[in-house]
């Protein structure tokens, strides 16, 4: 159950254009998501809808729905300041972000997972040192004065993502990707607020594979530069409950009708095919909650 995100046509991608495509020479903008997309369906075991969409829901009885978006082709192109308030502006488009509203408030599925390939949850950073914003900068898109958002995230969205907020169900999970690492968040209505005002939903974002974290940007070993990094992403934005810059790997979700819960695995090496693949952090969260909890081990 797969959906793409920008690198299957270039990095940052909108539905215009893409920060690291230039027509001049590389031709029209058109022509490359065309042929990327003919790649993908060709390689992909994926089923699109009847205009070649692929944003879809995925029913698993009445234990869950797995709503899978599509944040790469109907958005505004990014941008920064106050321009990502401008309620005119969608990551989502018009046509799915209505269908996405009806999906998670109709039906009599239990728990609500939402396939997101960027972050919802609101990420602000305070004063880094040097040598760990310069890969988070490449990573999370942070801005030289060290503080700011990633418009490229829902941070970029925020009508779009408020009007999201507003209508989700009980059992609302985001399950996402893109920016190689790993996080637990509980989502807020309002950062600012947060915990006094309580979350609406919770967010498992999982490592990546093989593609650079903070310690492969740097050339130094894993768990060493990137812990004063976390200390303060946590420190800065309080819902973040978890946040691991380093390791690759995976996550596994249990999904049951009281909870679900989410075990993060790391492997021993990125190259070697017998690396192996140990636990490094859980987050629970009980149905109707709304937050995270932190267990002391994986679902056995």
């Amino acid at each position: 159950m797969v959906v793409w995100d920008d690198h299957e046509v270039a990095n940052d991608a909108w539905a215009g254009g893409a920060e690291n495509h230039t027509p001049a020479t590389e031709g029209p903008w058109p022509a490359r998501p065309a042929a990327s997309r003919q790649a993908y369906f060709e390689w992909m075991p994926v089923r699109t809808g009847p205009s070649g969409e692929i944003h879809r829901s995925l029913r698993f009885g009445t234990l869950a729905d797995l709503t899978m978006l599509d944040l790469r082709s109907y958005r505004s192109e990014q941008t920064s300041g106050a321009a990502v308030d401008d309620p005119s502006r969608t990551i989502t488009g018009d046509a799915q972000m209505a269908w996405l509203k009806n999906t998670l408030t109709t039906g009599d599925a239990r728990w609500r997972l939402i396939g997101n390939s960027v972050m919802i949850s609101p990420l602000a950073l305070g004063a880094l040192p040097a040598n760990v914003l310069g890969p988070l900068r490449e990573l999370l898109g942070v801005p030289e004065g060290g503080y700011g958002l990633n418009s490229d995230q829902w941070d970029g969205y925020t009508a779009d993502r408020k009007e999201l907020l507003a209508v989700l169900p009980a059992g609302a999970v985001f399950l996402t990707g893109d920016i190689h690492t790993a996080w637990a968040n509980d989502v807020p209505l309002n950062a600012a607020t947060y915990p006094s005002t309580p979350p609406v939903a919770v967010e498992f974002v999982v490592p990546s594979v093989t593609s650079d974290n903070v310690d492969d940007i740097l050339n130094v070993p894993a768990r060493t530069v990137s812990l004063t990094a976390e200390a303060l992403i946590r420190s800065t934005n309080r819902h973040v409950r978890a946040v691991e810059l380093d390791s690759h790997g995976y996550g596994v979700l249990d999904v049951r009708p009281e909870r679900v819960q989410m075990d993060w695995y790391k492997v021993s090496s990125r190259t070697q095919a017998d690396a192996r693949a140990t636990w490094f952090g859980s987050y629970s969260s009980a149905y109707g909650s709304r937050k995270l909890t932190k267990k002391s081990g994986p679902v056995t």
